[in-house]
C-alpha cells in the first residue's frame, strides 16, 4: 500500500525537527529546509501553509546521513 502525503503544519513541523519557527524559517531562506506548500488563497488574505511529511521526513533523513557520514565512530 502506498503512504499517503500528509501535510504538517507548523506545530508539528517544530516538534519533529526541535527548531524554533524562526529557525525554519531562515533556514527555508538559506535554502536548507524544505519550502512549504500554500493550503489557502493568497489572493483573498488566506496564508496558511504546511509541508509535506516526506520533504520533513527526507530532511531529517539527510541530517542524519549527513552526521553518519562524518562519525569518528563516537559514542555507542
Amino acid at each position: 500500500m502506498e503512504h499517503a502525503t500528509k501535510i504538517l503544519r507548523l506545530p508539528e513541523v517544530k516538534k519533529l525537527t526541535g527548531l524554533a519557527r524562526s529557525t525554519i524559517y531562515q533556514k527555508i531562506l538559506d535554502g536548507t529546509f524544505p519550502a512549504p506548500v500554500t493550503l489557502g488563497d493568497r489572493a483573498k488574505g488566506d496564508r496558511a501553509v504546511g509541508w509535506p511529511d516526506g520533504d520533513i521526513e527526507g530532511w531529517i533523513q539527510a541530517r542524519i546521513a549527513e552526521r553518519d557520514a562524518t562519525s569518528t565512530g563516537g559514542a555507542s
